[in-house]
């Protein structure tokens, strides 16, 4: 999208560092949810079931509200869009802070995921509209250590102020980030109105166009295997690192925080590395290098802990790695106009293969009379059996505009740069 006549140009690294720190928070509010389970069932009085329900709606409403949204997503402007959905997620989690009972913290956590997570599909689609493609590798590396700082700061946060202040305080902590971070975004994000005819495109249509496009469905396969593999195996990780490889409870936190550290650095690498190298090639090294450590996590026996650490960060480093590429693809797959839509859409299939994969290993895997994880190879290798689909799949998602024959190309014609 062009943006001749605005009074200056676009400040690439200004407008990520706003959208990691959007994408941050939401990750993180929902990473807090995992440490305070014994806070939740003590002060509600619920059973673990209705604690792993405060879990599961957020995902689950991020994906339907995320299909509700790709009907109009592309009628707005994408900053307007992004400030109204995340001060919702705002609003959304401090209702988190404040509930008074259970029905109204599952209530509250329905908001803050549904808002939160269209919000993010809202911030990759804003990177393909004013990113370059051939800059698209970079940008997605930024964004995605805003994974790595969540998966590093969630569980020690949670504790820490959950110790200091009780369950609220984490709640409250990400409310006050979120209002700093809507007032920065307000005033550094660039408008980025409606493409083309997105204004008077009838609604179903415009779904009817991202459903039934083949490169579509090939970008929605793509994001479902790679989200699959990961939910298979991330539930257990460190249930099995304590119970099968005899890493200590009091140190099931190293894991997070060397591999959430790993990846702050990596990924940014790894996105230069995609633009440099081409996305596809980086993609396809880094599923390889990927299926070493997974097939280890799932056949873990007990080892020293800085073998435990020296697997589980480079099953962190390589499983997040892929995505870089693969999102950098993703959002080039679909024309401008449609991207909003397309992009809440994709968070919807994301969201649903993650849930569909962590039932499936649920049924995959259980403990035995000693309290070891059981079965979980069988994740391990079904994990495997998807990364290796991805490699086959991602060879036919076509950058849109593209010639048909084309594998991905390292130019997307149909995207304009708003620098």
């Amino acid at each position: 999208m062009s943006t001749s006549g605005a009074p200056k140009p676009l400040n690439e690294r200004l407008l990520l560092y706003t959208l990691a720190a959007v994408q941050f928070t939401h990750i993180m509010d929902f990473m807090i949810m995992m440490p305070l389970g014994p806070q939740f069932m003590r002060a509600f009085g619920i059973t673990p079931t209705q604690f792993g329900f405060l879990v599961s709606v957020y995902s689950f409403s991020a994906g339907l509200m995320g299909f509700a949204a790709g009907f109009f997503m592309d009628k707005f402007d994408r900053k307007r869009a992004l400030l109204v959905l995340y001060s919702g997620f705002v609003l959304g989690t401090l209702c988190c802070a404040l509930a008074p009972n259970y029905s109204t913290l599952l209530l509250a956590r329905v908001v803050a995921g549904g808002f939160g997570g269209v919000a993010a599909s809202v911030v990759l689609a804003i990177v393909g509209d004013a990113i370059p493609y051939e800059r698209r590798g970079v940008a997605m590396g930024v964004i995605m250590t805003s994974f790595s700082l969540a998966s590093i700061l969630g569980l020690p946060v949670g504790l820490l102020f959950d110790g200091w202040f009780g369950w609220h305080a984490p709640f409250l902590l990400l409310v006050g980030l979120g209002v700093a971070i809507l007032i920065a975004a307000a005033r550094t994000l660039p408008a980025l109105p409606p493409h083309g005819h997105a204004t008077t495109h009838d609604a179903w249509e415009q779904m009817r166009t991202i459903l039934t496009h083949t490169n579509h469905h090939r970008a929605f396969a793509l994001i479902a295997v790679l989200t699959g593999a990961s939910a298979l195996i991330y539930p257990y990780l460190t249930p099995s690192m304590v119970s099968n490889a005899g890493l200590p409870e009091s140190l099931m936190s190293l894991i997070y925080i060397f591999g959430g550290g790993a990846t702050l650095l990596t990924s940014p690498y790894f996105g230069k590395m995609a633009d440099r190298l081409g996305k596809l090639p980086v993609f396809t090294w880094l599923v390889l290098l990927s299926a070493l450590p997974t097939i280890a996590i799932a056949n873990l026996v007990p080892v020293p802990v800085w073998v435990i650490l020296l697997i589980t960060t480079s099953y962190m480093v390589f499983t997040s790695g892929r995505f870089v590429p693969a999102m950098a693809m993703i959002t080039a797959s679909v024309e401008p106009r449609y991207r909003g839509g397309f992009m809440s859409v994709n968070s919807a299939v994301q969201q649903i293969a993650a849930g569909v994969a962590t039932s499936v290993a649920a049924l995959l895997v259980s403990s035995d009379a000693h309290g070891r994880i059981t079965g979980f190879p069988r994740a391990g290798w079904l994990s495997l059996i998807l990364i290796v689909a991805s490699v086959f799949i991602i060879r036919y998602l076509r950058v849109a505009g593209a010639p048909a024959p084309a594998v991905v190309a390292e130019t997307e014609p149909a995207v304009e740069s708003v620098g």
